[in-house]
């Protein structure tokens, strides 16, 4: 394959085209980057009302597209958005002022006994309202006194919903109130799990009206606990979230998209992709060039295209592999997951490596696997925000290679007493989502990390960790990616 359409020298417009961070907080992404899969149509469509989706798959972008009118209208009729959707935040990342309880209100207000489907009445109603609510109301100071208001006034709160819901009704709008960042909402995972049921409630109690409409962010973990679905009609919630996936195509149906719209680099990428496949055709709207559908579409164009940047093979020859199925699978955790931040960040680090002596395409095969070491690193330090756990149980795991038997992995746990210091430590502090069969002993601990899709087992009983991981924690196997030096 001749890399005269993207040259070695075309690593600078892949550097300037993929974000340093992909993490979005609350920032209103740029609509250059506004890229829509099939399953994110649904999910942001005004009677979707839970969303989905691993660390890295998009929520917080949507959470912050959702709430500029010009993103809304570009999402345009398949999201069923416009830009005359009344938008506002229930709770969010970043504080808003007296908008939503902080997270030391809320712990205030559960401890003090206030049941969380009242909290999170209360901050819907005031979203819903603002300055129409009942005088009384908004002049209260605190959300203890709002919450109070609300139930000591039930049928002047229930005629309020009604009257904003007619109303909206009849102006043919929707109001939506977001929801994002749930894991901010509490220091321990026994309150969070009750603040999400409340919030569930929340989202069922509105579903009965027309144009009001909650729309939560949530990750695997923070709907999967029983306590969380131990409400009546949970299922009418749980069983219609919409999940936010991104399978091979649409992860480079993305990386697309910010080549294409790059300022300076976009015109030699489409230009290069209309040489290479002649029926493709590129449209402008508003000022964004669109991935062309046949690109979006067919894995065969859009290999030929990735191939082009970096070659055929991830090694010398077909046998180590291809650049556009091995990127992917070398970033997915164990139910084969992959999220389009670990993608971006792992080919931005891939073109910033040093280039090789005489290299021809844009990206070469060793800087592939040295952008998947670097992805690894910021999985690894994401996972460890969300469960500080699992960094004493991988730790002492630096060495070995896997897949391997668990005997070697519960060997190693047993000489440095891992599960009873993790046990211990659980014991003595609330501990952000701890291991749920700590208890167990070593085949607990395994069997959580199973759930978690930390780990995998195979089909001959032996236990691999996804590359995401094992690189990340120092591993080894046998003609894999290098694990990152400690």
């Amino acid at each position: 394959m001749s890399a005269y359409l993207f040259p070695h020298r075309f690593r600078a417009g892949l550097i300037a085209a993929l974000p340093e961070d992909t993490a979005q907080f609350d920032e209103t992404p740029a609509a250059r980057h506004l890229y829509l899969p099939a399953s994110h149509a649904k999910a942001l469509h005004p009677n979707t009302t839970l969303i989905q989706g691993m660390r890295g798959s998009g929520k917080s972008f949507w959470f912050a597209a959702l709430q500029s009118g010009d993103l809304r209208a570009l999402l345009g009729s398949d999201t069923g958005l416009s830009a005359e959707t009344v938008v506002s935040v229930g709770f969010g990342q970043r504080p808003l002022g007296k908008q939503f309880p902080s997270k030391g209100t809320l712990k205030a207000l559960h401890e003090s006994g206030i049941d969380p489907q009242q909290i999170w009445s209360a901050v819907v109603f005031q979203q819903l309202l603002g300055a129409d609510a009942p005088q009384q109301f908004v002049a209260l100071e605190n959300w203890q006194a709002r919450v109070q208001w609300m139930t000591d006034h039930p049928e002047v709160v229930d005629e309020c919903w009604y009257q904003a819901d007619t109303k909206l009704e009849r102006q043919g709008q929707y109001h939506i109130v977001l929801f994002d960042a749930l894991d901010r909402t509490a220091d321990d995972w026994p309150t969070m799990n009750r603040l999400v049921r409340g919030l569930l409630q929340v989202v069922l109690d509105t579903r009965a009206f027309r144009r009001i409409r909650l729309k939560v962010f949530a990750r695997p973990d923070q709907l999967e606990d029983p306590i969380v679905a131990n409400f009546p009609d949970a299922s009418k919630v749980l069983n219609q979230k919409i999940v936010l996936e991104w399978p091979r195509r649409e992860l480079y149906g993305l990386l697309w998209q910010y080549l294409a719209n790059e300022p300076e680099h976009g015109e030699p990428f489409r230009s290069g992709v209309q040489a290479m496949l002649p029926n493709i055709q590129w449209k402008q709207e508003d000022g964004i060039w669109l991935v062309p559908a046949g690109l979006r579409r067919s894995e065969e164009m859009q290999k030929s295209v990735f191939h082009a940047f970096t070659g055929p093979w991830m090694g010398r020859d077909k046998r180590r592999g291809f650049p556009y199925s091995w990127l992917p699978s070398h970033l997915g955790d164990a139910r084969g997951e992959v999220s389009p931040r670990s993608f971006l960040s792992a080919l931005r680090h891939a073109a910033q490596d040093e280039p090789r002596v005489n290299q021809e395409f844009a990206l070469h095969y060793e800087s592939i696997k040295r952008g998947v070491q670097e992805a690894s690193k910021i999985r690894v330090r994401e996972l460890e925000e969300d469960y500080p756990w699992v960094r004493p149980l991988f730790e002492p795991l630096a060495g070995i290679t896997v897949p391997c038997h668990f005997d070697e992995i519960s060997r190693v746990w047993r000489q440095q007493r891992v599960v009873e210091e993790l046990e211990r430590g659980i014991a003595d502090q609330a501990v952000r989502l701890p291991p749920s069969r700590v208890s167990e002993g070593e085949d607990g601990v395994l069997l959580d990390l199973i759930e978690l899709g930390l780990v995998e087992r195979l089909k001959d009983g032996r236990i691999n960790l996804p590359d995401v991981y094992r690189v990340g924690y120092g591993m080894g196997r046998r003609g894999g990616v290098r694990p990152v030096a400690g």
